[in-house]
């Protein structure tokens, strides 16, 4: 019946792919997760309260994955901004399962910037409605090639973004409120999380407005790195 049905697709489907460091394979992207408010200086500096019930999240079309070197400057937006993040790579699916059953699923990690037109979203949250367009157009999540590290729970290292070689933020993985077991393991108890679902982390205090021309550099410890320009 799978077979049937595959042969009558109206059109071909869309599958996107991310490089992986040292290896000829593709990572398929699923789906796309970002955790808000995750670092406490972050929260205070948006003038917003720390939750520390439990994690809330949005999710960004697979489009928005970028691995290019050179990005378009959005259109719609007055105040583009950055937020560096560390970027989770899920391996296999998972339900309802613990924080302590949650590394067994990690595939790998990576470095992401979740690119935020900070007008909309202002707009947006002052009208109680939703994000979508302010955090998922295409492009708003670059990320690094994957390192793969499976099963590895990382817990610290140091996070870090430049723009035009200027530090702008940074912070360390260890003040994260919600470790990376504890949001695959909050998630997986809404949805089943799949081989090729992406997680995004949240990011610590120093977001701020970028222009075209501008030059990112992003850096987490024993992960990797991240460059590009707005075009």
């Amino acid at each position: 019946m799978a077979e049937d049905l595959k042969a009558h697709f109206a059109f071909k489907p869309i599958i996107r792919g991310m490089e992986i460091s040292g290896s000829k394979e593709l990572f398929p992207i699923g789906k796309v997760y970002c955790v808000g408010r995750n670092y406490a200086d972050h929260a205070k500096e948006m003038g917003v309260n720390v939750d520390t019930d439990q994690p809330f999240f949005f999710s960004k079309p697979s489009q928005a994955v970028s691995q290019l070197t050179s990005i378009p400057f959005p259109t719609q937006t007055e105040n583009l901004q950055h937020e560096v993040e560390l970027v989770v790579f899920l391996g296999s699916e998972c339900s309802n399962i613990s924080p302590s059953e949650s590394k067994q699923h990690i595939f790998g990690y990576g470095v992401g910037i979740d690119l935020t037109k900070r007008d909309l979203q202002t707009a947006a949250k002052k009208a109680s409605k939703p994000w979508d367009l302010s955090k998922g157009f295409d492009n708003s999540a670059p990320i690094s090639k994957i390192l793969k590290k499976e099963g590895l729970l990382l817990s610290e290292g140091n996070i870090s973004l430049k723009v035009n070689g200027q530090k702008k933020q940074s912070g360390n993985l260890s003040n994260m409120i919600w470790k990376v077991d504890e949001l695959i393991s909050y998630l997986s108890k809404f949805i089943t999380l799949k081989a090729g679902d992406i997680i995004f982390t949240g990011t610590p205090s120093g977001v701020g407005k970028l222009n075209i021309n501008d030059k990112i550099e992003a850096e987490i410890e024993n992960v990797g790195t991240l460059a590009f320009e707005l075009i």
